[in-house]
């Protein structure tokens, strides 16, 4: 008779569709969470309490869109392109259940801490990111792609702007909230730098039948050091350091110029007909966009969070949704192409982060309505992925490869 090991139930668990690589369970529980956390904060916008979560509802929606959505989002792409960057098995099976498991638990209690210790909230919440940045570090380091190392001191960072988030719900210390949220956006500001850098002008050349524009080094290195100290800086604020306005706002203006004109390069003009391409291009375009705004910000023209939400919306929202549009097609092996309504749904985006940033800015006594059709329109077009990618990321590869 055969026997049965302990391996059994691990191997079977490997090779479950939705547990073979990580983008496939994060990206569909993303927008999934996104979707209704978005619902509920709609309701408490319209004056109904759906939650008494930890920290409010306030400080939830806050973080729940970073640490809870964008974390998501980050480790399931992360995770997954590890594997391509390194040539080495990412994580799978058992432990990559275990990851989402432990990501459950996090938005679980923080959406009914249930009356349970503050430190076991915390060290639910504050594992997982840790975690996918040990992973990340000991793949790319045994195999020696030093580029791709960058990723590691990020995520810890983010690991951090979480922590201190915490901290000031712990302390009741508001400010220390609002500038871990913000170290948080441009963190992710930073990595769509990093990731739109490579991915964008590859994609739009091989699409599109046209030579990809060879990077120039000292704009390259420009617009990521740039960024790069923008984050640097609100770091430091968030440590309670005073940083003169003049400086930050030089640096972040700097970025902003740096990403235009290196996005100027890519031909995204040429990508009209190409949703999957002009999402991501209109993603990229907030990032400048969200930039200028802050400094506008700075001198008192504006509220921080109009440009803040032209970085979370228009650059992360849409580029997240358009990334994830197109490694499902590709890990699933299925051909490339734009699904029906993906181009509405990044429109949606798009329109969504005009609505609640610039449009709003311009007309403040019209914040009711900003607020609900952003949300409306975010939940519509993370539905659509939904409606079309729930069923292939569940399923085995289309070609029969391993993914």
């Amino acid at each position: 008779m055969p026997t049965i090991t302990s391996s059994q139930p691990v191997s079977k668990l490997k090779h479950l569709p939705l547990m073979r690589l990580a983008f496939r369970p994060f990206f569909l529980l993303a927008a999934l969470f996104s979707v209704a956390s978005l619902l509920v904060w709609l309701a408490f916008w319209h004056g109904t309490i759906l939650l008494r979560p930890y920290g409010g509802l306030v400080f939830w929606h806050q973080h729940e869109m970073l640490f809870g959505f964008a974390a998501a989002v980050v480790a399931g792409f992360l995770l997954t392109a590890v594997r391509n960057w390194t040539g080495l098995p990412s994580l799978n099976g058992g432990p990559l259940l275990g990851l989402v498991v432990l990501w459950l638990l996090g938005r679980g209690l923080m959406a009914f801490p249930m009356g349970l210790p503050e430190w076991l909230l915390l060290a639910v919440d504050l594992a997982f990111l840790p975690i996918v940045a040990i992973v990340m570090a000991r793949l790319v380091i045994t195999a020696k792609r030093w580029r791709n190392l960058i990723f590691v001191p990020v995520l810890l960072l983010f690991a951090t702007a979480n922590l201190a988030m915490h901290l000031g719900v712990v302390q009741g210390d508001a400010e220390l909230i609002r500038q871990a949220a913000y170290l948080a956006v441009l963190l992710i500001t930073l990595m769509m730098t990093v990731v739109g850098g490579r991915v964008i002008a590859m994609f739009t050349a091989n699409r599109l039948g046209r030579t990809k524009p060879e990077p120039i080094a000292l704009l390259e290195g420009v617009t990521l050091l740039s960024t790069a100290g923008v984050v640097v800086l609100q770091l430091v604020i968030m440590l309670g350091v005073a940083i003169p306005t003049l400086l930050i706002g030089g640096v972040m203006l700097l970025a902003a110029l740096a990403n235009t004109v290196r996005m100027a390069r890519w031909g995204g003009l040429h990508s009209w007909r190409e949703p999957l391409l002009w999402g991501l291009h209109g993603s990229y375009a907030c990032i400048p966009l969200g930039l200028v705004m802050w400094v506008l910000a700075l001198m008192g023209l504006m509220r921080v969070e109009l440009a803040v939400h032209a970085l979370t919306i228009g650059g992360m929202g849409t580029m997240m949704l358009a990334m994830m549009a197109r490694v499902s097609l590709g890990h699933t092996g299925r051909p490339i192409r734009t699904l029906p309504g993906i181009g509405v749904a990044l429109g949606l985006m798009l329109i969504a982060a005009l609505v609640r940033s610039p449009v709003l800015a311009l007309f403040p006594q019209i914040t009711h309505w900003t607020y609900t059709l952003s949300i409306i329109f975010w939940c519509l077009a993370y539905a659509i992925f939904l409606a079309h990618y729930t069923w292939p990321l569940m399923q085995a590869r289309v070609d029969g490869q391993d993914g």
